[in-house]
């Protein structure tokens, strides 16, 4: 969301994307500016969603019932991370992990046509463990992460027509999400442990990712600055499990993950962080912590997202259930509530091709029942 000014800043004051007391006590103990006037989010729409005027909310899948008539696909269980992709047509395709363990989880997708109408669900991974979150390749395909010890990285086409691949020289660990560097062709994965790490990926042949080098993060002096790079010699972890094979720097349980701009931003829950790896000059950096706040707007950080303009969206594992935006100017502020999920998380946010849609999901719904989760597209002028 665009606030690079203050024509734009006074235009987000006006459709209240400010949240009331709490933002303006970390606006004024966390930045010199001056804090604009706080407003209120709207209260709840018909689906439970807090949202700025002149934004719209429906749900667009629910766990265990079927999204279209006569579709043979039923929605997963456990809607975790997902991402959008552009589909034939101006259409566009949302691609949605499922959490369930004991090898029923998954991936599937929603098709949209050109003006939003869903058109079509099915499955594009099945019979693997927890797929917690993942990430979207420049090329097209979707990686799926495992979150389980032995977990592993699956490349699926969004399309659902050609099979999914497994990619272990990713590693084999405990993964969270993955985000690509096209630009310098590497990737960079989380891994959900208190004592993660954060991990480069160099295919040998990019963009295949059958084989490359495998190697982990070492801040050189402390918990920020100048990061070196060790390399896994067991990508597998058939001796010693993946983040003991060197003496990288570890991470509270690291979650989402993405690249924009020359930047890595990733997200550890243990400690309510937002982290920024600057990768031309190798150096790591906290953008967020909420401890240097008296009443942080952002806790239980999770999934991650960026705009066009790199804004960030942060999604809340607990918290309030908001999506928060960490935009240019260091200003925060939720976009989004769900009210009466206290129980869920909100976990898959991400942007349709053009901008204008937001997807989610609340993961257990309002029960807090695994087999209740909601699929939600916010619409509006993002």
């Amino acid at each position: 969301m665009k606030i690079n000014n203050e024509m734009n800043r006074r235009n987000l004051i006006k459709l209240g994307l400010y949240g009331a007391g709490s933002l303006w006590a970390n606006l004024v103990v966390g930045s010199s500016r001056a804090a604009p006037e706080p407003v209120q989010l709207l209260p709840p729409d018909r689906n439970g969603v807090r949202l700025p005027a002149g934004y719209s909310s429906r749900i667009v899948a629910e766990s265990s019932v079927s999204p279209l008539g006569g579709c043979k696909y039923v929605w997963h269980a456990s809607p975790d991370g997902g991402a959008c992709f552009a589909d034939q047509g101006g259409g566009w395709i949302y691609v949605s992990n499922s959490e369930l363990g004991d090898a029923e989880g998954g991936a599937g997708a929603l098709r949209f046509d050109a003006d939003g109408k869903l058109i079509d669900a099915y499955s594009v991974l099945q019979g693997t463990s927890r797929n917690c979150s993942g990430g979207a390749t420049p090329w097209g395909s979707w990686l799926s992460c495992e979150e389980i010890d032995d977990g592993r990285v699956w490349e699926c086409d969004p399309q659902g027509v050609e099979a999914a691949v497994v990619r272990p020289a990713l590693g084999v660990f405990r993964h969270e999400a993955v985000a690509v560097d096209s630009l310098n062709r590497k990737l960079y994965l989380t891994e959900d442990q208190v004592d993660g790490c954060l991990y480069r990926f160099t295919p040998f042949n990019y963009p295949d990712l059958s084989a490359g080098k495998l190697e982990a993060a070492r801040v050189v002096s402390g918990d920020t600055g100048r990061v070196e790079w060790q390399e896994i010699r067991d990508p597998l972890a058939s001796r010693t499990e993946t983040r003991f094979q060197t003496s990288a720097t570890r991470f509270n349980g690291g979650e989402g993950i993405a690249y924009f701009g020359g930047k890595v931003y990733f997200t550890t829950k243990g400690d309510n962080r937002v982290w920024v790896f600057d990768i031309n000059s190798q150096v790591l950096s906290v953008l967020y912590d909420d401890s240097a706040y008296i009443n942080p707007v952002l806790t239980g950080v999770d999934n991650i997202t960026v705009a066009s303009d790199g804004s960030l969206y942060v999604a809340e594992d607990g918290g309030n259930m908001q999506v928060v935006v960490i935009a240019n100017d260091g200003a925060i502020y939720p976009v989004l509530e769900v009210a009466g999920h206290d129980m869920s998380e909100i976990a898959g946010v991400a942007f349709s091709p053009d901008g204008s849609r937001l997807y989610f999901s609340s993961q257990r719904g309002k029960s807090g029942d695994e087999l209740d989760g909601l699929t939600f597209e916010i619409h509006g002028p993002f």
